[in-house]
């Protein structure tokens, strides 16, 4: 069973701890890509969602660059995943790849929807400031 984020959720994940490691610093997206390892032509793309989804702010010009659009103990890995990954509630069929069916669920779905229903939790009770001070 894997449970990992793609690509652009780990790289939005990374983006806002290097912003939470160098707040209230600006950074500049080259800035980023440098210090966290990521290909520099996603860091646009990146920061187009967290700042969509109010996460993070940026400012043009020479002594601009991005920095949190608030403090770190107050945004969560849930929002932060779901500003890349979409909403981390909907769920597929763990058996069937889709809904489960009109017939019912299949003989899984209470324990899988359970194991989701943590995970959102958890994630929804860690915010980026407790994770950023393990770094």
């Amino acid at each position: 069973m894997r449970l990992e984020l793609t690509r652009r959720g780990d790289y939005a994940v990374r983006t806002m701890l290097a912003l939470a490691t160098n707040h209230p610093d600006r950074l500049s997206g080259r800035r980023i890509a440098a210090d966290m390892g990521i290909p520099v032509q996603f860091v646009p793309h990146v920061l187009r969602d967290l700042a969509r989804a109010n996460l993070v702010e940026g400012t043009i010009g020479r002594s601009g660059g991005y920095r949190l659009a608030r403090p770190a103990d107050r945004i969560t890995l849930l929002e932060i995943v779901e500003a890349a990954e979409g909403d981390a509630g909907q769920s597929t069929c763990v058996l069937r790849g889709g809904p489960c069916g009109k017939s019912g669920v299949c003989a899984v779905h209470d324990v899988f929807a359970g194991a989701r229903a943590s995970l959102l939790e958890r994630l929804a009770a860690t915010t980026l400031a407790e994770v950023a001070d393990r770094d």
